[in-house]
């Protein structure tokens, strides 16, 4: 069974480790893969979500998510209370359970056949996704009819955010929530914009394929991370993509939710 964990631990923190054998301990078979994100960065998480999710997958594939930053009540809280446990099931027969906050359900709120809170207490542990999670997502994977509460109502769960820096991959590639084709906002390839993720302004090449230009440029594309509609439809977004460099390093390292400004340049 594969286990997607997608969590703003860190890479090779002691917290994957923990939350890795705790699951173990309910789903035995589960064969984990572990993906971290920055931390509190929910529209990474959601990103990552959906693009695990909503492509092919094997059967019982499982994505577990924690990204809580606990922003749901700005009051001081009580035994540790945050953001409640959800599950999603999406068309491709993957399973999603994971934290109900900021935008980690944005991406497949609009696709998802079902989506459910579990029936698990969202206080009592300061590492809620070690003590409390695991049991409650061993019990939804197993199917037993307790696991899941009420439907998550549609306002519980952000649209995504339009023009905004969603993910940063290894190369320093910037994906963007800029829809592809970028309505309206780019007529054709090789046309110069100008770009300002957070504060940081640069000059790029519209390029139908990142490799399409010369090394040094930065490039305007379509990314390669998209997932189909179950209409067949694909979904793509635009990325910032330096050929020979870093994207990221060049805007500044520009944190995950940053807005994205795009003027015609002359690039």
């Amino acid at each position: 069974m594969l286990l997607h964990i997608i969590a703003d631990y860190g890479a090779g923190d002691l917290a994957f480790a923990e939350v890795v054998q705790r699951i173990k301990l309910h789903l035995p078979d589960a064969e984990p893969v572990l993906t971290p994100v920055p931390p509190f960065a929910t529209l990474a998480a959601g990103f990552c979500v959906a693009q695990l999710g909503l492509n092919e997958a094997p059967a019982g594939t499982l994505i577990y998510h924690n990204v809580a930053p606990r922003e749901d009540d700005s009051e001081a809280r009580t035994d540790n209370a945050g953001e409640r446990l959800a599950f999603a099931r999406l068309p491709t027969g993957v399973r999603v359970m994971g934290v109900n906050a900021g935008y980690a359900f944005s991406f497949v709120r609009d696709l998802a056949e079902e989506v459910r809170y579990a029936a698990v207490p969202a206080e009592g542990s300061q590492f809620r996704s070690r003590d409390l999670f695991p049991q409650a997502a061993g019990a939804i994977a197993l199917g037993r009819p307790d696991a899941l509460a009420e439907k998550v109502p549609r306002g519980h769960m952000p649209a995504v955010p339009d023009h905004h820096l969603a993910y940063v991959d290894g190369y320093g590639n910037l994906k963007t929530t800029i829809a592809h084709p970028a309505g309206g906002m780019v007529s054709r390839s090789g046309e110069g914009v100008r770009l300002r993720v957070g504060q940081v302004e640069h000059e790029a090449v519209v390029s139908d394929g990142s490799f399409a230009v010369e090394p040094g440029q930065l490039a305007f594309a379509p990314g390669s991370s998209g997932w189909p509609t179950p209409q067949g439809e694909p979904v793509r977004f635009m990325e910032l993509f330096l050929r020979g460099g870093n994207a990221w390093e060049a805007f500044g390292r520009p944190p995950i939710g940053a807005p994205v400004h795009m003027d015609h340049g002359d690039a």
